[in-house]
């Protein structure tokens, strides 16, 4: 079963080994001292699945692998592009009614398995503005798919970090603006 996180958990562990290498149990990314401490499956916006585990003293992810040592990753693509803009007032991550609606709709109507959120911002702020506020627009995102049942695996946020197009003119902030869907087969 999976059992992925949104920032806290496994997620922000992987995110943190990915960058970095590996996370001490130590240093709080594993929930604390006194916590207990489950190993998951982290799906990469690529659908391929990994093993996030902590022995005690480290924490550390390795890529599931089948036998042969082929990846075992899950057919996806990116289903739905939502320009922010739409959905959210200006350095907002609350979803107008409407919005929420259509989210609902799209959910409803995707046929897929599962669902990864990735929210992106232009890069007017800082990059810590921007992380916090694209993860909390992925969120949103996620609250309302789980409000229609829809199985979300991961909402991540990259801020300014993963642009369509560059930040040079109006026309291409709006278009990095946006929160992306990707749905499991």
């Amino acid at each position: 079963m999976l059992n992925v996180k949104r920032v806290i958990g496994g997620t922000a562990i992987a995110a943190t080994m990915c960058a970095g290498g590996v996370a001490s149990a130590q240093d709080g990314g594993f929930g604390g001292p006194g916590q207990r401490y489950v190993p998951t499956i982290w799906v990469d916006p690529d659908g391929c699945e990994h093993w996030v585990m902590d022995d005690g003293a480290e924490g550390f992810m390795t890529p599931h692998v089948t036998r042969d040592g082929k990846p075992v990753c899950r057919r996806g693509n990116i289903c739905g592009v939502m320009p922010s803009d739409q959905f959210f007032a200006t350095n907002k991550h609350r979803i107008s009614a409407a919005g929420q609606k259509r989210l609902q709709e799209f959910f409803q109507s995707a046929n897929a398995s599962a669902f990864i959120i990735t929210g992106h911002t232009d890069s007017r702020a800082s990059d810590e503005y921007n992380m916090r506020l694209s993860q909390r627009r992925a969120n949103a995102v996620a609250e309302v798919g789980e409000s229609v049942g829809a199985r979300i695996l991961e909402a991540r946020g990259y801020g300014e970090r993963d642009p369509r197009v560059p930040n040079d003119s109006a026309s291409n902030m709006a278009q990095n603006r946006r929160v992306e869907i990707i749905c499991l087969r």
